[in-house]
């Protein structure tokens, strides 16, 4: 047994995080650094399928994988952002979380 103390703000991410791992068959001990490039996979996938689709405009596998893309992408930023706060200043948010938190270069490489 750990004997740490935990945050009711942590202790409340934590259980985000399963919840969301749970609902998407993900890794129960995801971390953020692996919900941030699980995104930046998705982004790529999704700009790779629509240049494809620029010159494929028919390709419905590439249309379906498109859309599920996207709806991955999506559930997954809007996810980590609920957890962690906006992704970039074009997200609405009611707060402005990342002056709170420690800069880039004082946390770490995510």
């Amino acid at each position: 047994m750990n004997d740490e103390y935990i945050s009711y703000e942590d202790y409340q991410k934590e259980r985000e995080i399963a919840a969301y791992n749970r609902a998407c068959g993900m890794n129960e001990n995801q971390t953020r650094e692996e919900m941030i490039n699980k995104i930046k996979q998705y982004k790529f996938s999704i700009i790779e399928l629509t240049q494809y689709l620029d010159t494929h405009p028919d390709d419905k596998r590439a249309i379906c994988m498109h859309r599920e893309y996207c709806n991955r992408y999506k559930n997954l930023a809007d996810q980590y952002q609920k957890i962690y706060g906006p992704l970039t200043n074009m997200f609405p948010c009611n707060k402005w979380r990342w002056i709170e938190e420690p800069w880039p270069w004082e946390r770490g490489n995510y």
